[in-house]
């Protein structure tokens, strides 16, 4: 068994070591394979101020390939890894298998971090991972329209919709017939977790389920917010949006066919590149307000590293946690890769704000972002979110009664609760 864990968890194993003392001892970690090279300068790093080896192991391309690995090596209590990429809704699901480095990190380097992205990675009392980078839900929109039409970028969502009709119609009447006010996620998937969430955490109606297990989806804000998205169906957004992911949203939205569009930070990289038809015309904010008083609540898509419980290794592996989620690290994945840091200080740093300039315009966001309940749900969390997103679509769909549909998912999740307990 252990030599064929060994294999599942030695993938493209890369040794670093520099003028390594006799006594050099060997610390292995995972690192996604879409920042691999960013991992191993960093591991390069460490491994030539302390004088240790780093095995690096390189995570599937799709992620989600990544769990039943590390479910192997926790049903062995393997120590062959020491530190492990975590993917922010795997917290609640690995937090049994994850070492509380409350004791092992400095107060003061934690507080160094966005608190939204550091909150989420404590479970049951322990600090249970550290933050590595951040993506969470932003809105983008046409700075050049909003200007043309005498308009601010909207605070709240029900401006958004005000503002988004009244330019998409302007533009459809000055020639455009394509044109639509918003472009965003409506397939039947976890993306629609994500924006759902948006719309009724930032109107103060929860993350669908607390996090001592209650069910909290069946209210009045709830209603209002799934409403007004379905509202938005055919009037400010086009009957595609309903089989719309990510790509699809965006590919709207950078024909120039959208004033508004939500989605991840990647975006501002995408629609500035050379020769596309938005360069310059694009501002990017935190999502609306569902409510006065409230926070802006875009999902939180953070990805964590944290060390096993079994690794023989935990002062070392710690150690490296520290420096790959400190500022150093995290400003070289800025400069170099883009990647949105959560240390705050980086977002007034003039290095960083040259690479990535819509982290001025989107710190607020990044404060603001909300987790989904994955802490809350452990194991259980797919079920969970498959549940409310099938029901979430057939609510924008305009199948059934919204008020129905939310008691009628309601009971639902409660048993999906209930399942997993």
């Amino acid at each position: 068994m252990k030599h064929k864990l060994k294999m599942l968890a030695g993938m493209a194993v890369v040794a670093f070591a520099s003028a390594l003392p006799a006594k050099a001892e060997t610390v292995s970690m995972f690192c996604s394979a879409t920042d691999y090279e960013l991992c191993e300068k960093a591991v390069a790093k460490w491994s030539e101020k302390t004088g240790n080896e780093v095995k690096l192991n390189r995570m599937p391309q799709n992620l989600d390939d990544a769990i039943p690995i590390y479910q192997q090596l926790f049903a062995a209590q393997s120590s062959d890894i020491d530190v492990l990429y975590i993917d922010v809704i795997w917290l609640g699901m690995f937090k049994d298998h994850l070492l509380d480095v409350t004791s092992k990190i400095p107060e003061d380097e934690v507080k160094a971090h966005f608190a939204s992205a550091t909150d989420a990675a404590r479970l049951d009392g322990k600090l249970l991972a550290m933050p590595f980078y951040i993506d969470t839900g932003l809105m983008f929109y046409r700075k050049d329209l909003l200007e043309k039409y005498g308009k601010e970028p909207p605070k709240t969502w029900d401006e958004m919709t005000a503002t988004a009709k009244e330019i998409q119609d302007a533009e459809r009447k000055a020639g455009n017939p394509d044109m639509w006010g918003y472009a965003w996620q409506g397939r039947s998937y976890e993306g629609l977790t994500c924006d759902a969430l948006e719309w009724i955490a930032s109107a103060g109606g929860g993350t669908i389920i607390s996090d001592d297990g209650e069910v909290t989806i069946n209210s009045p804000v709830t209603e209002a917010a799934l409403t007004r998205a379905r509202g938005w169906i055919g009037t400010i957004s086009p009957e595609g949006v309903l089989n719309y992911d990510e790509e699809n949203s965006r590919a709207l939205f950078e024909s120039g066919n959208a004033v508004f569009h939500r989605n991840w930070p990647y975006v501002w990289g995408t629609s500035q590149a050379e020769g596309g038809k938005l360069v310059g015309k694009v501002g990017v904010s935190a999502l609306p307000l569902g409510a006065e008083g409230q926070k802006s609540s875009g999902s939180l898509g953070t990805a964590y590293l944290g060390v096993s419980k079994y690794s023989e290794k935990q002062e070392l592996a710690a150690d490296l946690l520290r420096y790959m989620v400190g500022l150093e690290d995290q400003k070289m994945r800025a400069i170099e890769g883009g990647y949105n840091p959560t240390v705050a200080a980086l977002y007034e740093d003039a290095d960083v704000l040259a690479k990535i300039p819509f982290l001025g315009m989107a710190k607020t966001a990044f404060e603001e972002s909300v987790a989904r309940p994955s802490a809350a749900t452990g194991k259980n969390y797919n079920r969970i979110s498959r549940t409310f997103y099938r029901a979430v679509h057939d609510i924008i769909s305009g199948k059934d009664d919204v008020a129905k549909e939310l008691a009628d998912l309601e009971r639902r999740l409660q048993r999906d609760v209930k399942a997993g307990e």
